[in-house]
């Protein structure tokens, strides 16, 4: 029995409420796929390779992520948004599992083990996250395949997590565990706060949203119509693109562009001669960035902070060629500050969602064919449990009637891309991945 579980609330404590941009995830998180996000860790063999270590390590920085055991408490009307809480119950071993590698151990076969748990959705009784530790890789090493739902974290607050959990990273003096939950009456009172502090915030809100939702109303970013939008089912695949990123440096330098331009360079690239392949041809490509409000972020930090930033971009078969027009393209877009907060879209998808509409919102939605997310992570490898991080790969979500989207991460020296992709609409998955590849080939080529 829990002895703490009885205890008073501590007098004037903050209630940690799930954010405004939160709500988006929680609002669109309607489709056959959950709106879940994660990673697959590969950790290399070595002398010091012990997934018993490795277990106890994860299990023994856990209090330094708060978020890790607690979980969230949807509320009756008038309570305010849901609010994140300590879970009395907490197991680490209803999170955290190993599993051999299906035959042949490849990274394929890791690949489809992380499209199966993602797309498995997380019991919301307990924390939002699970976690596998696949052995029997055929090199000889093992992976951690990571899944949080979208409400945990973003791609930034991700990274956090496995910087907080890896080796070496100072430890974090946790607080009692766990806090008591907060009275029905408590929940009511801190809403009505937070209303107030709303209405006090009105004036200075408006006047920074309705120069953004006037801007792109006068500059509407509707997409054509493409095999590329049509509605998701529950199957997921993955596959992984690799390319040197000091190479991509060097060519973005040249083209005075960034890394976020090269990828959208090569995503633009290949889904036009996959559409070429298909008998289709675009003018352009519309493509949703979501832009971090925060460059950094620490694991006591977490949650969405997000816009959405739409790009159209000429749709073009040569990645090199179009690397600079795409770069005037982002600057243009990021100067017109033509970027929506997801906090400030979020009472449109919870009136969609209160009238049962925002599911064919989102499968009939024209505003982008693809979603490209790309993260800046850590230039150093790390290490887990006295294991080497060798790569990490970012795994997105796709939701509604987009068919493919891409995750993109800087690490150690490396740029991976992810594609992720409904198998059902996109049979010709291998032939998109390999012209990614083609597109990164002619990037690094020059």
């Amino acid at each position: 029995m829990n002895h703490e579980a009885g205890r008073r609330p501590p007098a004037g404590r903050v209630i940690d409420r799930a954010s405004p941009t939160d709500q988006v995830s929680l609002a669109t998180d309607v489709g056959p796929a959950p709106m879940q996000v994660g990673a697959v860790v590969i950790l290399a063999d070595g002398p010091e390779f012990d997934l018993s270590t490795i277990e106890a390590a994860i299990t023994g920085r856990l209090p330094t992520v708060a978020r890790l055991r607690q979980r969230l408490v949807r509320v009756p009307l008038g309570h305010g948004r849901p609010y994140w809480v300590d879970d009395a119950e907490f197991d680490i071993g209803r999170h955290l599992r190993r599993m051999v590698c299906p035959p042949p151990g490849d990274e394929q076969a890791l690949l489809e083990l992380a499209a199966d748990l993602v797309t498995r959705p997380l019991p919301w009784s307990r924390p939002l996250w699970s976690a596998l530790l696949v052995t029997a890789l055929n090199d000889g090493g093992a992976a951690l395949i990571v899944v949080f739902h979208h409400v945990l974290a973003d791609g930034i607050g991700g990274l956090a997590v496995l910087a907080a959990l890896a080796d070496g990273m100072p430890a974090t003096v946790a607080g009692p565990f766990p806090e008591p939950a907060p009275a029905a009456r408590e929940l009511v009172v801190d809403a009505w706060r937070s209303r107030l502090r709303a209405l006090r915030r009105l004036p200075r809100i408006m006047a920074s949203v309705l120069p953004v939702l006037g801007d792109m109303a006068a500059r509407p970013t509707r997409a054509e119509r493409s095999s590329l939008n049509r509605p998701t089912g529950p199957r997921r695949r993955l596959a992984v693109v690799r390319s040197d990123l000091t190479r991509i440096h060097q060519v973005c330098h040249r083209e005075g562009a960034t890394i976020n331009d090269a990828v959208l360079a090569a995503v633009v690239g290949a889904l036009s001669t996959l559409l070429a392949g298909r008998g289709e041809r675009l003018g352009t490509v519309v493509v949703s960035m979501p832009v971090s409000t925060r460059r950094t972020t620490t694991a006591t930090q977490l949650g969405n902070h997000t816009g959405v930033l739409p790009v159209r971009i000429p749709a073009d078969t040569d990645a090199v060629g179009n690397l600079a027009r795409i770069a005037a393209i982002t600057r243009a877009s990021k100067v017109s500050k033509q970027t929506a907060s997801a906090g400030a879209v979020g009472p449109l998808f919870r009136a969609l969602g209160a009238v049962g509409a925002i599911a064919w919102f989102m499968n009939h939605q024209r505003m982008v064919h693809t979603f490209v997310t790309n993260l800046r992570g850590p230039a150093e490898p790390l290490r887990l449990g006295g294991a080497t991080v060798s790569a990490v790969l970012p795994v997105s979500a796709t939701t509604g009637n987009v068919t493919v989207a891409f995750a993109a991460l800087s690490y150690a020296g490396s740029l991976i891309v992810t594609v992720i992709a409904d198998p059902d609409l996109v049979p010709d998955m291998s032939a998109l991945t390999a012209s990614l590849r083609d597109e990164f080939n002619a990037l690094t080529a020059g």
